[in-house]
């Protein structure tokens, strides 16, 4: 059985349209990736800047740090470092971050465990390094304008500290979101992976530090200074809450936000294959692209899915072996060895001439032969609700009534008897007799507990066997007990007329022979 992904041909199989689809070029994805990783991350950075240089300047209580004395540091020291490390956080992250991703390009390559490992460690190498341009940034600027102006050292650390920390935290949900492609590659590969996130308590924990704590601790801070500085007054102050209460509610916003777009998207695609397993689609498959428990709930899909599959086809290679109604009467009861006695047709059928066929023919040949007589007689037998209950080399037995009773088992038995011989002249390389017998028989699982099989045991069961064999040297090649006949119905009644009484080999008393009309 093939297996899809069930996002194959929807516009977001990684849980975002921006993301691409599974079918893309491998160039087109590199490219994808690399965008998704820049602009954001670069956006995210600029306005870290920006909001650094607003508390600085015009939030924070101190000191202007826009004065004459530190022209130089505001227009020279701090947009220089501000340049040279957005230039080299994009070269290392772009060029260098992006070498450990190079064979995810390559759609058809499994990537080694030093690969794997790589990938899995990308997010937080690139945070660790743009966490230490912007540490660099602090102590940078916290030192040159506390030489200028010791009073600047705790507004410029504070302004620059609290904005790396919201910058970062933002940049790492970004980062795992751009390469949710590369971690499903990963995670196939290397289960082991499965674990490497920071899992989702730890993402709604850090969206809440970083999103609500850390601005209200900087609050805090700012109180804990008003009360230390008396010079500063009503309207400072104010300015300052409001000013970071709006930050906080954007930021904190911001980051749950893509806390939770990372914690529903995983959900969303285990609802939908969900969906499809309930209407009886087992042909589908999960992309694990989450590093938390997420990814665990993806794959456990996968693998509960997996299981079902290989069920069904167990399933259905069992009802091929015994027939469906004896697979299902199996599946939904314990089986055990025995039977009861029930009434039913048996129908046999055996080809003509099989050793001679056997003996001028190709193997190959006669087996392709052989196929299409048994799948005649499967279909026919099926379509007038019989069970083909064995094969034996080239004749087959079928049996109408058990398990699953019919209403007119010998009505049945006989209408499937003559379909088969209007349709054996589909195959003119051989000719099969046909022999139909109903009554009492004995139907159930014989053989030992280790091995069984469902058979039919009983005098009618000979008797259309006996039917069979004298039938081969009929004209008409099939021939019915008369019993059979007058226990049909009068529709199927008149589609035969009775013949002459036998004596059948094996047996003490006559048989009354029918043949169609």
């Amino acid at each position: 059985m093939s297996v899809r992904d069930v996002t194959t041909g929807t516009p977001a199989p990684w849980g975002s349209r921006l993301l691409g689809s599974a079918q893309e070029s491998s160039r087109m994805r590199r490219f994808r990736i690399q965008l998704l990783l820049t602009a954001p991350l670069l956006l995210a950075n600029v306005t870290g800047m920006v909001v650094s240089i607003a508390l600085a300047g015009f939030v924070l209580p101190g000191p202007s740090v826009f004065t004459r004395d530190l022209l130089l540091l505001d227009v020279i020291a701090a947009p220089v470092y501000a340049a040279l490390a957005t230039a080299y956080g994009m070269w290392w992250g772009t060029t260098r971050g992006l070498r450990a991703l190079r064979w995810a390009t390559d759609l058809d390559h499994v990537p080694t465990e030093a690969e794997q490992a790589a990938a899995a460690g990308v997010p937080r190498s690139l945070v660790t390094k743009q966490g230490l341009l912007w540490l660099g940034g602090l102590v940078l600027l916290t030192t040159l304008y506390g030489l200028a102006e010791p009073e600047l050292i705790a507004k410029v650390a504070f302004a620059v500290g609290i904005s790396a920390i919201v910058v970062c935290a933002n940049s790492y949900l970004i980062i795992e979101f751009a390469l949710r492609p590369v971690t499903t590659r990963v995670l196939e590969a290397a289960p082991a992976h499965r674990r490497r996130g920071i899992g989702v308590f730890g993402r709604s924990l850090l969206a809440w530090v970083l999103g609500s704590g850390v601005p209200v601790a900087g609050l805090m801070v700012i109180a804990v200074l008003a009360l230390a500085l008396s010079d500063v007054s009503v309207e400072r102050l104010a300015v300052c809450v409001l000013a970071l209460g709006g930050a906080t509610l954007v930021f904190g916003l911001l980051l749950m936000t893509q806390t939770l777009a990372a914690t529903v998207a995983p959900i969303r695609g285990v609802r939908q294959a969900m969906r499809q397993v309930e209407k009886g689609d087992l042909d589908v498959w999960l992309a694990v692209y989450d590093g938390t428990e997420l990814g665990e709930l993806q794959s456990g899909f996968n693998h509960m899915v997996q299981g079902l599959r290989e069920r069904e086809q167990i399933r259905d290679l069992f009802g091929r072996h015994v027939g469906q109604d004896v697979a299902d009467a199996a599946l939904a009861a314990e089986p055990a060895l025995g039977g009861i006695e029930t009434d039913a047709a048996a129908l046999f059928i055996d080809i003509i001439g099989s050793t001679t066929m056997t003996a001028t023919r190709p193997a190959t040949e006669t087996v392709a032969l052989l196929n299409r007589f048994f799948g005649i007689v499967v279909d026919e037998v099926e379509r007038c609700g019989g069970l083909l209950n064995k094969f034996e080399g080239d004749a087959a037995l079928a049996v109408f009534g058990t398990p699953t009773p019919l209403s007119d088992a010998a009505g049945a038995a006989l209408a499937c008897a003559r379909a088969i011989r209007a349709r054996l002249g589909e195959i003119p390389e051989f000719t099969a007799g046909l022999g139909v017998a109903a009554g009492r028989v004995v139907a159930g699982n014989v053989g030992a507990h280790q091995r069984y099989e469902f058979t039919v045991i009983g005098d009618a069961v000979n008797e259309a066997a006996r039917l069979c064999e004298l039938a081969k040297q009929d004209s008409g090649l099939l021939l019915a007990s008369g019993s059979t006949v007058a226990a049909a119905d009068s529709a199927e009644v008149q589609q035969w007329q009775l013949g002459e009484s036998v004596t059948l080999r094996g047996r003490v008393t006559p048989t009354t022979l029918a043949r169609p009309r």
